[in-house]
């Protein structure tokens, strides 16, 4: 790909990652058993925070690549974190108001004890302090905060990772250990515990993301394509889609980590969690992206009208994923008080998506006005 060129498959894969989100978002339709989750490790939250990183390289490196002045290569990162700060803050309040309501007009009290809301009643005023401090957060609203702590350091990565790439990834994965080791998280307030999604675990997948991201902006491949490489990844997909369809297959797995277990290696080693983003899910995250970007025909189908919606998802990712996740919000409202149906299910989909596709495509119009505007104007 030569440099400088925009990468649709970046935009593609974001765009389904945000699909997937949604429908995961909206727990017991029948659309989740079609999302990524169900035939490996990882899920979608995976594919987020890795194609984020990525974005941050090719939008950021660039200009500690020029060397313009330092604070304005830190501005831009850090003007994106403050403005996911209050994306993340709108969004919690959207969620509070719709469960509220629901509860209020429609009778669905049982809302107020899910999605770690249950805490407002029983601790308002400590709540209410966790919010901005994001010490406290609601469920399904976990994401942005994780992102907004990563493009706070991303300056930092990125002098780093211009300069000695393999250090920064080695580095990566040491905090990795040491988080998974000795169960290092940010603190949760006024709730015991830590954050849903562990900044000190998950900064891996975010790191090796950046790293993608520097290359593709300079024109090269940071994590080149060999063939044995491949058909480990490869190897390791299938045998994950097996781990989780054919019993035998998982029993068999389950009793290797089992083993770990016994021998005293550390939790995430041997176990499926999340927060710290366990090996076997970060395993199989790395192999679905390397065999992904291996393989020649994806950036044809990239490029391919029939997956221009994603497309336009992708570009437009913060709008769509904020948008998206109001609506995920107010379905699970809707869902709680309608009768179970697959026909509810599709609505939803259709409904939700439609809107989001709608805003994308409206948004990326609206950017080409302005750029045809300004030509015009020069």
């Amino acid at each position: 790909m030569p440099q400088g060129a925009r990468d649709e498959r970046l935009d593609m894969f974001r765009g389904l990652a945000l699909v997937m989100i949604f429908i995961n978002h909206v727990p017991g339709n029948v659309f989740e058993a079609f999302t990524n989750r169900n035939f490996g490790f990882s899920d979608a939250a995976e594919a987020f925070v890795f194609m984020s990183g990525v974005a941050a390289g090719l939008a950021y490196s660039g200009a500690f690549l020029k060397q313009v002045p330092v604070w304005l290569a830190i501005a831009r990162p850090w003007a994106r974190a403050r403005q996911l700060y209050f994306v993340h803050l709108t969004l919690t309040f959207i969620f509070l108001g719709t469960f509220a309501a629901a509860a209020h007009f429609f009778g669905l009290y049982e809302l107020l004890t899910t999605n770690n809301l249950k805490a407002l009643a029983q601790k308002p005023l400590e709540v209410l302090i966790g919010i901005p401090l994001l010490t406290h957060q609601f469920g399904y609203l976990n994401i942005l905060p994780l992102y907004l702590t990563f493009l706070l350091v991303t300056p930092a990565l990125i002098v780093v990772g211009l300069k000695k790439p393999y250090w920064l990834v080695a580095g990566s994965v040491l905090l990795w250990v040491l988080a998974g080791t000795f169960r290092l998280n940010f603190p949760n307030y006024p709730n015991s515990g830590g954050w849903f999604f562990n900044p000190l675990s998950w900064q891996l997948i975010f790191v090796l993301g950046l790293v993608a991201g520097m290359g593709m902006k300079l024109g090269k491949r940071a994590f080149p394509t060999h063939p044995l490489a491949f058909l480990l990844a490869l190897g390791f997909l299938v045998l994950s889609l097996l781990w989780m369809k054919v019993s035998p297959v998982g029993a068999m797995g389950n009793g290797v980590l089992r083993w770990f277990w016994q021998i005293g290696a550390p939790f995430h080693i041997h176990s499926f969690d999340k927060t710290f983003l366990s090996l076997p899910r970060l395993l199989h995250a790395l192999c679905l992206f390397y065999v992904l970007a291996s393989i020649p025909s994806m950036q044809a189908i990239a490029a391919s009208p029939w997956v221009s919606p994603l497309r336009a998802m992708g570009r437009q990712g913060l709008a769509v994923f904020a948008t998206g996740t109001a609506l995920s919000l107010l379905f699970q409202a809707v869902k709680a008080g309608v009768p179970e149906s697959a026909l509810t299910d599709a609505a939803i989909l259709v409904v939700g998506l439609s809107i989001q596709v709608g805003l994308a495509y409206a948004l990326n119009h609206t950017v080409k006005m302005k750029a045809a505007l300004a030509r015009a104007k020069a």
